[in-house]
């Protein structure tokens, strides 16, 4: 059963309400923390994307195509469309000679404020598929799939070659056969995976920290975090949640928003992974406090990086249309420690 993990105060009453699951694990396996069900079946929806990355550099396709750390770190994000983000697109397109005509995204920019964005400067751009947050994502399994000669034109099928070794890894990064896991459809038309928080948050550990893993796997893992830490502008957009965190930690995190309030951690060099769900899928409010609450519950922040990372600090203020504080926005969970 979930836990009450945000209280939304309006003046002395309690307006609303969200509950979560957390589960902490160590690379071991082993459930360390949690709060609400660590079992709960999740689709991890976005937040799988640096899992997903894995593959690019495994099947050697990272390779031939020179992908830099800004370039890696695109295929884990789920970005704003800003003009840097898709501008990198448009660079690995030319990279494997595709266009973008060859991504099966859909145009659906993340941001509602698109729109200002792509003004920038005076200029009108059309919505394109790069425009799209998860155009990263399919220019890897793209990548992989020319590299090794598998087709291109349903790459976004389960049935491509490209997806099954997708599953495989992020199966075994997470510490199940693929069989376990449950296949849907993803918002940008690719398979989604469905397995438990506990096990999600496992995977997060190995990323972060692979020193058990085979000798391709680690190399891999230390590629993607090193990527997503040296340019975490590029993972989510400019005051991203996914962004700021990695922006102000010195290295130390790795983490990935999902839809539905889906959001993974692994803290290298701590031997810790963590999975959090909200389960009214509310991530713009309840996502950042509940992180944030989370790594401080856990010993994980300085006090530098919480100043750093003040505005999800709980209690967060509650305003209203004339910017007058109403309430706050609070945490108020504790930890179970197993």
């Amino acid at each position: 059963m979930a836990d009450r993990l945000i209280d939304v105060m309006r003046g002395p009453v309690t307006e609303s309400v969200h509950w979560g699951d957390i589960a902490v694990v160590d690379t071991a396996g082993k459930l360390l923390y949690s709060a609400g069900d660590p079992d709960r079946v999740i689709c991890m929806r976005s937040s799988a994307k640096p899992l997903q990355a894995l593959n690019v550099i495994l099947t050697g396709a990272a390779d031939h195509y020179n992908l830099t750390d800004r370039e890696l770190a695109i295929l884990c994000a789920s970005h704003y469309g800003e003009e840097f983000h898709w501008r990198t697109i448009e660079g690995l397109l030319d990279k494997m000679g595709l266009t973008m005509d060859h991504l099966l995204t859909g145009t659906r920019p993340m941001e509602s404020s698109i729109q200002t964005v792509l003004e920038h400067d005076g200029k009108l751009w059309e919505w394109r598929e790069n425009h799209s947050d998860c155009s990263g994502k399919h220019c890897g399994f793209l990548a992989s799939c020319l590299f090794q000669g598998f087709p291109i034109e349903d790459y976004d099928r389960i049935g491509n070659p490209v997806q099954q070794q997708v599953l495989q890894v992020l199966a075994k990064m997470c510490g199940m056969d693929k069989e376990e896991l449950y296949i849907a459809e993803d918002g940008c038309g690719v398979p989604v995976h469905g397995l438990p928080l506990y096990n999600a948050a496992w995977g997060f550990a190995r990323l972060a920290n692979p020193g058990d893993l085979e000798p391709d796997y680690r190399a891999a893992c230390g590629r993607i975090t090193k990527a997503m830490n040296a340019a975490p502008e590029m993972v989510a957009g400019t005051g991203g949640f996914c962004t700021e965190p990695m922006k102000h930690t010195g290295g130390k995190l790795v983490g990935k928003m999902g839809a539905e309030a889906v959001y993974c951690i692994g803290v290298i060099g701590k031997d810790l992974g963590i999975a959090i769900k909200i389960e009214d899928g509310n991530y713009n409010r309840a996502c950042g406090p509940v992180v944030i609450e989370t790594l401080t519950q856990l010993g994980l922040l300085t006090q530098q990086e919480r100043s750093a990372l003040s505005r999800y600090v709980s209690p967060i203020e509650n305003k209203n249309n004339h910017s007058r504080v109403v309430g706050e926005i609070r945490t108020v969970f504790t930890l179970a420690k197993l």
